[in-house]
């Protein structure tokens, strides 16, 4: 797919709920990301960098996992992404409910929705 780095991030703030500490809610609003995701078939790696932290996932499209999201908020929580179209679509069972996210790539640009609670989080990166 390639590497993609910020265009827009509105709504951050939404979700940085407050189950994630003080200090890193205040950094991670004003935080720079680059996300490469690397695709063969149904298979994906993905990195997003910054210059705070940075965190891996690797995953199989239909296969769900143990992902403990070290890095970002720090959970352990079972994941499953599939296909919605052309979107990849993650839910995540854990410690609260309706957490996940839904991405696609439209027009050179990798379109983000963070879902945690009732808070949706709307990112756009462009294609470097």
């Amino acid at each position: 797919m390639g590497t993609f780095g910020p265009q827009k991030q509105p709504r951050l703030r939404g979700c940085c709920s407050s189950d994630i500490d003080f200090a890193t809610r205040k950094i991670a609003v004003h935080l720079t990301q680059t996300k490469v995701i690397d695709q063969n078939g149904d298979n994906f790696k993905t990195k997003t960098t910054s210059t705070f932290r940075n965190y891996d996932v690797d995953f199989t499209v239909g296969v769900e996992f143990d992902e403990y999201t070290k890095g970002l908020d720090n959970r352990h929580v079972k994941t499953l992404v599939t296909w919605e179209g052309d979107a990849l679509v993650c839910v995540q069972k854990g410690e609260k409910e309706n957490r996940g996210w839904k991405q696609w790539v439209e027009g050179g640009k990798l379109y983000l929705e963070l879902t945690c609670g009732d808070q949706v989080c709307r990112q756009v990166f462009k294609k470097k």
